[in-house]
């Protein structure tokens, strides 16, 4: 019946929403506290109550969530991680995923929502992508998280991929940031993603498995600016592959040729 199906995803989406702004409330005023530490410290320690929040969340909906690693992962490696983006439900995945300090680069439309945006803005490096002066900005805070140690996180894509390809055309900015501070590559798989919520509404989210893959990371030792193009190739590549290896369901099937 499908009425009953409607009824059912709707009172799970008002479900899954209420649960997400309870946590949410409950976790604010140690944000607050956190966010007198400083950037640093402050906003380890704001990543990490995120990454509680984002399991407690999956735990009470029903979303399954698990880690896989290709090659060993090191923790206390600095890396810049970079990952495919599909889907709203692409932020919690994040802090979901990766269990070291981080910082995500973010759009700046998220740090004006009420409650989350004050948590949004102490832990992600906004960009205004309209603002040539503002992109400048967000690289510069970049270098200077990476000069502390900690790693950070871009997708490459920029927006949501609705061509149904495994991944779309690559900006260039993870790539120039990794060339000039000589920082690794992590590619990063978010494989569920577009299952669990569709990206064209925050209400088709629904319970099930989120699974990431963590891919070998790809050395820029040496590289220069000249080496650009063929990295951003190269991690394309692989993450297009990959994706296909573990069929990730947004991909169409291609036409078989004779």
């Amino acid at each position: 019946m499908k009425w009953l199906k409607n009824l059912l995803r709707w009172l799970y989406c008002l479900y899954a929403y209420i649960v997400f702004v309870m946590i949410m409330i409950s976790v604010l005023p140690a944000v607050i506290a956190g966010s007198f530490f400083g950037k640093i410290d402050g906003g380890n320690f704001i990543y990490g109550l995120c990454s509680m929040w984002g399991d407690l969340w999956f735990f009470f909906i029903g979303i399954r969530h698990r880690n896989i690693y290709e090659v060993p992962h090191d923790k206390k490696q600095q890396y810049i991680f970079v990952a495919n983006h599909i889907s709203y439900l692409d932020a919690p995945i994040i802090v979901t995923t990766l269990r070291q300090p981080v910082r995500v680069l973010g759009k700046v439309e998220m740090s004006k929502m009420p409650v989350f945006g004050y948590i949004y803005r102490n832990t992600v490096v906004t960009v205004d992508r309209s603002s040539a002066e503002n992109r400048a900005r967000s690289v510069r805070v970049l270098k200077s998280v990476i000069k502390k140690g900690i790693s950070i996180f871009i997708f490459p894509e920029g927006t949501f991929n609705e061509t149904h390809q495994p991944v779309k055309d690559f900006f260039d900015g993870a790539f120039r940031i990794a060339i000039e501070t000589q920082t690794p590559i992590k590619p990063v798989l978010f494989l569920d993603a577009y299952a669990r919520m569709h990206y064209k509404s925050v209400l088709t989210i629904n319970p099930g498995r989120s699974r990431s893959v963590f891919l070998e990371p790809i050395p820029v030792a040496g590289l220069t600016s000249k080496d650009l193009p063929a990295l951003k190739q190269k991690v394309y590549q692989v993450m297009e592959a990959k994706l296909k290896e573990y069929q990730a369901d947004w991909i169409q099937a291609q036409p078989v040729t004779t």
